[in-house]
């Protein structure tokens, strides 16, 4: 939804260079600008490279170019990764009934807390 107010300019369509203005919104903030190169998956506004998920102004070209978008989200996110995920199986953890006893004790300490002066 987001996407759909960006205004997309092309700079250099052969290395795929574009340009996405962001309006201004109701408070106050948005009137930025961003350069997208799409071939190296890299967009100024920082979030394509930190999520590895395409961003909004990723989403605004693919729009306005009339491509899939799908071919800009990695491998780990789709489907067949997710089944492959979970199509082994799976044996439920037994009640401690079960557990077998450990030829040890575990002990927990509590942390070492120093009292501040002053009120809590």
């Amino acid at each position: 939804m987001k996407s759909r107010e960006h205004k997309v300019t092309t700079y250099n369509l052969r290395e795929g260079i574009y340009m996405v203005e962001f309006p201004i919104w109701v408070f106050g903030t948005g009137n930025n600008v961003y350069t997208l190169r799409i071939n190296n998956k890299s967009c100024s506004c920082g979030k394509w490279q930190i999520y590895t998920l395409p961003c909004s102004n990723v989403l605004a070209v693919c729009r306005e170019n009339g491509s899939r978008t799908d071919i800009y989200v990695p491998e780990i996110y789709s489907r067949q990764t997710y089944r492959r995920t979970y199509q082994a199986n799976f044996h439920p953890v037994l009640s401690e009934n079960f557990w077998r006893d450990v030829p040890f004790n575990l002990i927990f300490y509590p942390p070492n807390m120093k009292k501040e002066r002053g009120r809590k």
